[in-house]
């Protein structure tokens, strides 16, 4: 079996380094997070040819901030900071909230859901389809963040009080140029 991805904190890791990155900040208003998704997108180049994954991506961690984060108040604001370009896609989203309480435990589930898909034991991975806590509502199960970790394939770590992740997906470029046969 692979290495297991997991959850970390770490408030020093570089990619929480905000030099030259553009801030926005939103209301944790629920209904308007695909239109502040799309304004933080518009400023992806066109070269990302997986813009639709990105904006999903994006979308997901802004709409776990304003709802587990700030809890929709209203009051309460959603701070991006983000840089895009044609080789990375790099954003910190913070909330105002208490933070990711519940971060060893989800690496925990994950790990016993990764093990049940390993050796195909699809009767235990029954136990492991969505992730709840206490606060949890039926919309809640942790997909976003199983899908965060494959996705953002430059990193994906939450802040000291958790409260805050920073992420990086790389892209891969095309190679442009001429191949010449050897005489």
């Amino acid at each position: 079996m692979e290495e297991i991805k997991e959850l970390r904190s770490d408030g020093n890791d570089p990619l929480f380094d905000k030099t030259n990155m553009l801030y926005k900040a939103f209301p944790s208003n629920f209904r308007q997070i695909r239109y502040f998704t799309l304004l933080i997108v518009q400023s992806a180049p066109l070269e990302i040819k997986e813009i639709n994954l990105l904006e999903q991506q994006i979308s997901e961690v802004i709409k776990n901030a304003v709802k587990h984060g700030n809890h929709c108040d209203i009051n309460k604001k959603v701070h991006i900071w983000y840089s895009f370009s044609a080789t990375h896609a790099h954003l910190i989203v913070e909330d105002e909230g208490e933070g990711f309480k519940d971060l060893e435990k989800w690496n925990e589930f994950n790990k016993k859901r990764l093990e049940c898909l390993h050796n195909s034991n699809f009767e235990e991975l029954s136990n492991y389809v969505s992730f709840r806590t206490k606060k949890s509502d039926d919309q809640d199960g942790g997909n976003a963040l199983f899908a965060a970790l494959e996705y953002w394939n430059g990193g994906f770590v939450y802040n000291d009080k958790k409260n805050g992740v920073a992420m990086l997906k790389r892209f891969q470029q095309k190679r442009h140029g001429v191949t010449v046969d050897a005489e």
